[in-house]
C-alpha cells in the first residue's frame, strides 16, 4: 500500500464542491414540477450517470476518473414526471458503507485498504469505478467504468452486481461502447496496464460475445483511450502519448506520462477481423468522439473535440507539452488507411465538449452534432458549461464551412445534450456529408435534446427539454428535479415504445 506524499484537502479541490459537490441522498419523487409543457411523445426514462463520491474522498480526487457511480432517472409519459436516484452499489461500496468512511484513495494516492478492513477478497484491490456512463444493450442496464467491467443495474436502478458477458471479458470494457444501429451489435475495447494493453470486441444484439477480446497488434504500453468510434468498417481508436506510470503515481507525482514527441496514432480496426490499419499524427489528446463514417473513397471520417493535452492529474501535460501546437475545439480527421494518412480540419474553436449525435445515425453519414459549450464567461471550472450548441456540417463538409445554433442558458450550468427522437420515427433519407454509406442519415431535427442543468444561483436542478426543430430557442419544458444533480457525465434516453420488456422500466411510486 502506497500513500499520496503530499496532504489532500478535499475542500480545496474544485470537482468536489459548489455544483460538482456530491450528494447522498437517495430520492423518489413523483408529478415533479414542470415549466412549460412536457411533449405528449415523449414516452420513456433519461438516465445520467457521473461522479458522486459516497464519502468524502481521501488521499486524492481525479475528476472526471474518480467516484462513486450514481444514476439519476427521469421517467417521462403522458406530460408527466417522476425522479430517482441510486448509487452503483459495488462491494467496494458496501464495505466502505459498513465503515461510516472511506477506505480506498483515489486513483493516484494508490491508497489501497488492506484484509483487517475490508476482507481478504477485496483487500489491496483497485476500487471498481462505475460512474462514466450508462447504456442498455441486449436487456442489460448497464452502469460503465473508464476501464473495468461494468455493473448490471435492475429496472428500477438497484445495483444487481457485476457484468462480464457470460465469463467472456473479466478484464471488463470502457466507459464509450458504440452500437451500430443498423446491425445491433455492441463494439467495445478495454485498455491494460499489463500485455495485451489494448483489446477489443464484439458483444452481439442478443448480448453473446461473437468476437473477442482480440489484441490491438502494435500497442506495446499501457495508454489511456477514453472513447472509441464506429463506422460500417471500422472500429475507431485514437491513442493520444497519455502513458501510465504508476511508479510516478506511488511517489506522489502524475499517474499519467504525457509524452508529445510520440504523437498520437489512429487505428482502424476492421470489424471482419482484418489486419489494423494505423496512421500517425502529432500529439493531440481527445476525451470524446462525436461520430465516424465511411466514405465512397475509402477514407473514414472521424469528428471529435480535440484538445492540446489530457489537462489531468498533478502534471497535466502542461510542464513536457512541447510547443503545445495542436488546436482546440470541434475537429474533422480524414484517415486514408491505405496511405496511413491523416488530415485534420479545425471546425469551431469554440469550448465545447460532450459530443452527441442522433444515436441512429452512428456509423452512418449525417448532419448534425449537439455539444455543451462555452458563453465566454470566465467565472467556470474545467467541465462546467452554461451553453448548448449545434453544428450543422452540412452537405459539402467541413471546407463549405459549418454552420452552428446557440442557446445560452444564462444562470444555468448545463451537462450534455442527449437525443431523444419522435416516437415511431425511422432513421431519415437525406445524404449527410460526405455520404458514402449508401444507409442515408437522420438529421437530427425529428425529435428533442435532453440534459440535467443546475442554477449557479440557487443551487436547484432542471431536466430541459428542448425542440430539435429549433433548439436555440431554449426549452420547452423544464422538470423541476427534487435533487442537485451534480454536475458531469453521461446520460441516455430509452424510449418505452422500443423496449417492451427491457432495461428500466419505470419503478412504481414509493
Amino acid at each position: 500500500m502506497a500513500t499520496r506524499a503530499t496532504p489532500f484537502d478535499p475542500t480545496r479541490v474544485a470537482h468536489l464542491n459548489g455544483r460538482f459537490a456530491p450528494v447522498t441522498e437517495e430520492v423518489d419523487a413523483v408529478d415533479l414540477p414542470v415549466v412549460g409543457e412536457l411533449p405528449a411523445g415523449l414516452d420513456g426514462v433519461y438516465l445520467r450517470n457521473g461522479p458522486n463520491p459516497r464519502f468524502t474522498p481521501v488521499g486524492s480526487y481525479l475528476y472526471p476518473i474518480d467516484g462513486d457511480g450514481m444514476l439519476h432517472g427521469v421517467w417521462l409519459s403522458q406530460g408527466r414526471a417522476r425522479y430517482r436516484n441510486r448509487f452503483v452499489r459495488t462491494p467496494a461500496m458496501r464495505a466502505e458503507e459498513a465503515a461510516g468512511h472511506a477506505l480506498w484513495g483515489g486513483l493516484e494516492s494508490m491508497i489501497l485498504p488492506g484484509p483487517d478492513q475490508v476482507g481478504e477478497e477485496l483487500a489491496n484491490t483497485f476500487k471498481p469505478l462505475p460512474d462514466i456512463n450508462v447504456v442498455e444493450h441486449a436487456g442489460r442496464l448497464l452502469a460503465l467504468a473508464e476501464s473495468d467491467c461494468p455493473f448490471r443495474m435492475s429496472p428500477g436502478l438497484d445495483t444487481l452486481g457485476r457484468e462480464t458477458f457470460g465469463g467472456h471479458l473479466p478484464a471488463g470494457i470502457t466507459a464509450h461502447p458504440k452500437t451500430d444501429p443498423v446491425t445491433g451489435e455492441m463494439a467495445v475495447f478495454c485498455y491494460a496496464l499489463e500485455p495485451p494493453y489494448l483489446t477489443w470486441s464484439v458483444i452481439g444484439p442478443d448480448g453473446t460475445v461473437t468476437s473477442g477480446p482480440t489484441p490491438v497488434a502494435g500497442v506495446e504500453d499501457a495508454s489511456m483511450i477514453h472513447d472509441m468510434a464506429l463506422t460500417a468498417r471500422y472500429l475507431v481508436l485514437v491513442l493520444a502519448p497519455a502513458f501510465f506510470d504508476l511508479d510516478a503515481a506511488m511517489s506522489g507525482g502524475s499517474l499519467l506520462a504525457w509524452r508529445p514527441e510520440e504523437g498520437t496514432r489512429f487505428a482502424l480496426i476492421p470489424r471482419d477481423g482484418g489486419p489494423v490499419r494505423w496512421a500517425r499524427d502529432e500529439a493531440f489528446w481527445l476525451w470524446h468522439t462525436a461520430n465516424a463514417y465511411d466514405t465512397a473513397d475509402g477514407n473514414v471520417i472521424l469528428d471529435y473535440i480535440q484538445w492540446p493535452t489530457p489537462g489531468l492529474g498533478s502534471d497535466p501535460g502542461g510542464s513536457r507539452a512541447g510547443s503545445g501546437s495542436a488546436h482546440q475545439g470541434l475537429t474533422r480527421a480524414t484517415v486514408d488507411p491505405a496511405a496511413g494518412t491523416v488530415r485534420r480540419v479545425q471546425l469551431d474553436d469554440a469550448r465545447v465538449e460532450l459530443p452527441r449525435i442522433d444515436d441512429r445515425s452512428l456509423g452512418r453519414a449525417y448532419r448534425t452534432i449537439a455539444v455543451a459549450a462555452g458563453s465566454g464567461r470566465t467565472d467556470l471550472i474545467s467541465g462546467e458549461y452554461d451553453a448548448l450548441r449545434w453544428y450543422d456540417l452540412g452537405d459539402g463538409g467541413p471546407e463549405s464551412g459549418t454552420a452552428a445554433r446557440t442557446w445560452n442558458a444564462g444562470d444555468l450550468s448545463v451537462g450534455e445534450p442527449t437525443f431523444a427522437p419522435e416516437p415511431g420515427t425511422g432513421t431519415g433519407s437525406s445524404p449527410g456529408p460526405g455520404s458514402g454509406s449508401g444507409s442515408g442519415s437522420t438529421d437530427g431535427t425529428g425529435g428533442f435534446w435532453l440534459t440535467f442543468a443546475t442554477d449557479r444561483t440557487d443551487g436547484t436542478s432542471w431536466l430541459l427539454v428542448l425542440p430539435a426543430e429549433d433548439p436555440a430557442r431554449g426549452p420547452v419544458a423544464r422538470v423541476r428535479i427534487p435533487v442537485r444533480v451534480p454536475l458531469g457525465l453521461h446520460g441516455v434516453w430509452l424510449p418505452t415504445e422500443e423496449r417492451p420488456h427491457r432495461g428500466a422500466a419505470a419503478p412504481e411510486p414509493a
